[in-house]
């Protein structure tokens, strides 16, 4: 196969899945040739991201997803995306191991936040405890001159429930509880927009849409970024990914 791209994904596979069921919806297509050219790997396997930043005793998820890295790079994709906000926490690395270009998906979210809402001052976050323990999204958020929040402990244990308990466990999104952690977001934490810095968040999102609140879905917009950089493939333009960023 020519001109494709390759899906890093499994982690967890509910949530790899709402990625491809968005990024064959949204694909222009009339037939089938129409739709793009992709490879999955649903690494399942990858030890869990959180438990390693958290714990570095624990199993790293470096050497999985170096080795998918290293394999999907002899078959030549035009580029590479890795469905798990947590596993950024070795972007560099991967990307220093590999001539194919990585999307940054915390990096394009919060370039794209400034794009869409360039008044906003006050950021929410609502992500793993890895992925807050690991910054990547407050390094980008600062960044961009902007002010974020990640709530208190009460709700990012809520958080981490929803991700876990209920996400990852039983393939379950429990809409009251996402909605609420959205409105305490909102109303005791001042944040403007929201950043769903997590895919099985995205998987919430997808699943339980019906909210007015005012939302960065990372997954979402990836999802919109991979499929405009497919077309640039086969059409044969450049692709123009600077730093994980198009």
């Amino acid at each position: 196969m020519k001109k494709f791209f390759t899906v890093i994904g499994g982690m967890g596979t509910a949530a790899t899945q709402s990625y491809l069921r968005l990024l064959n919806q949204r694909t222009p297509a009339t037939k089938d040739q129409d739709y793009l050219n992709y490879i999955l790997v649903n690494h399942a396997t990858v030890p869990d991201r959180t438990t390693y930043i958290l714990d570095r005793n624990a199993p790293s998820f470096y050497p999985d997803l170096l080795e998918d890295i290293q394999q999907q790079s002899l078959l030549q994709p035009a580029f590479m995306v890795i469905i798990c906000n947590t596993a950024h926490f070795f972007y560099t690395q991967l990307q220093q191991a590999t001539a194919v270009p990585l999307l940054h998906m915390p990096r394009i979210a919060v370039a794209t936040l400034k794009q869409r809402y360039p008044q906003v001052h006050r950021v929410g976050l609502i992500a793993t405890q890895g992925t807050l323990a690991d910054q990547i999204y407050q390094t980008e958020l600062t960044h961009q001159g902007l002010d974020y929040t990640v709530g208190d402990q009460q709700l990012q244990a809520d958080v981490m429930k929803l991700i876990y308990d209920y996400i990852k466990k039983r393939n379950q999104v429990n809409a009251a509880l996402y909605y609420d952690i959205l409105q305490r977001m909102q109303h005791d934490f001042g944040a403007e927009v929201i950043i769903l810095g997590c895919t099985e968040l995205s998987l919430a999102q997808e699943r339980a849409a019906d909210h007015h609140f005012p939302i960065i879905d990372a997954q979402d917009i990836i999802v919109d970024k991979s499929i405009m950089l497919a077309q640039r493939v086969r059409a044969g333009q450049p692709l123009n990914i600077k730093n994980g960023i198009v």
